[in-house]
């Protein structure tokens, strides 16, 4: 196989940027085939994108012998389901992230991946940039031991119908956007981190829109997330990193192909970067091709979803709030639809700011100048 032939689940709207655009840069890879619920949408979709094939099911375009990978974007609930029916089927899969709704379901993918000996990519785009690159190596080599991590993915979502507030379809705060400040955190910091609080603001009951978490790691490092998709922090993507002789910030760790700043303060001075390169994506997809093509190394693995994955439930067991993919409910020792914290019926989503604990743009704990808590 010299080609690697994607086809793609669904017409997301995240898939042009994700997929097609990159597939244009990476000579390996050719997009080949398309499904979507509505076959008159997936028409208009090969359409516009010149997609030759079109299947009227999403189990055609898997049981599709002129498909090699499935690009999987479909609402978070329904990746574990296909991305386990691809692999069944021989397929090597990139899935979106979150790459399952909780724990347990990673944990099936990737038992399911390395009995299949196929390829499944967590689509942290942001990991194969060389920015994430160069941040590892300045927390690993410029700031001495480190004491501190902390990242931020704050995003304005007003659009409360959309899917990524909907419980039933593995939606939340936390599974869209925190997913990325918990990924980012365990990229920097020492080993993997074990939650210590975390507190929500609900947009309905049991889907938070805000969250914010503390962690611990080996050693005593301390570590701090933020992500929200509505809240008084309207956009933040930044991350910090805190060590006995001086600090790195990142300002969008996140797509720094649009504009991203490394910040190193270290005895007494400061020091900007800018690490240059193609999009996100593109490295990505590049990745992904490499590993099915000639098993080059994947750093987001199925494997690693299922850390990512366990991190996320604890965030969301500390919180007081049900695992994505369970059946709501209430967590023992505290009061049908309370946040510990809280008093008993008032979910963060609607109390006050006092009752809640979280001034809009703030949260327990920040101190000035944290890329949490600053504006």
């Amino acid at each position: 196989m010299d080609q690697l032939r994607v086809g793609t689940l669904g017409a997301a709207r995240i898939t042009p940027g994700a997929l097609i655009a990159p597939a244009r840069q990476v000579p390996e890879v050719v997009v080949t085939a398309v499904a979507a619920r509505d076959p008159a949408r997936a028409r208009r979709f090969a359409a516009k994108h010149g997609i030759p094939v079109v299947h009227n099911s999403y189990e055609q375009l898997i049981a599709d012998p002129g498909v090699d990978a499935i690009y999987n974007p479909l609402p978070n609930s329904l990746h574990a389901p296909w991305t386990l029916r691809a692999l069944a089927a021989g397929k090597h899969v990139l899935c979106e992230k979150p790459l399952a709704a909780n724990e347990a379901e990673a944990a099936e993918v990737a038992d399911a991946a390395r009995a299949a000996g196929r390829v499944v990519m967590e689509a942290f785009h942001y990991r194969y940039h060389p920015l994430a690159r160069r941040m590892q190596e300045i927390v690993a080599g410029q700031l001495g031991e480190l004491r501190h991590v902390e990242a931020a993915l704050c995003f304005p979502l007003p659009r409360f119908s959309d899917i990524r507030y909907r419980f039933d379809l593995a939606g939340g705060a936390t599974m869209d956007a925190g997913c990325y400040p918990i990924n980012c955190i365990r990229m920097l910091g020492p080993g993997e981190p074990a939650v210590v609080s975390a507190r929500a603001r609900l947009h309905a009951p049991e889907v938070d829109r805000a969250m914010v978490a503390t962690f611990r790691f080996d050693g005593g490092v301390t570590g701090r997330i933020r992500a929200s998709l509505w809240s008084g922090q309207l956009l933040r993507i930044g991350a910090r990193a805190v060590g006995e002789r001086g600090e790195m910030r990142v300002l969008n760790y996140l797509a720094p192909q649009s504009f991203s700043l490394i910040t190193v303060r270290t005895g007494g001075s400061t020091r900007r970067e800018r690490v240059r390169g193609e999009a996100t994506y593109t490295y990505q997809l590049r990745a992904f091709a490499g590993a099915v093509l000639r098993g080059e190394p994947v750093i987001t693995t199925a494997d690693d979803a299922v850390a990512n994955m366990r991190v996320i439930d604890d965030v969301y067991r500390a919180a007081g709030l049900a695992v994505r993919g369970t059946a709501p409910g209430t967590v023992p020792g505290t009061a049908p639809g309370t946040v510990p914290g809280t008093a008993p019926g008032t979910g963060p989503g609607t109390a006050p700011a006092a009752e809640s604990g979280i001034e809009p743009g703030t949260e327990p704990g920040s101190e000035p100048g944290s890329v949490l808590g600053s504006r």
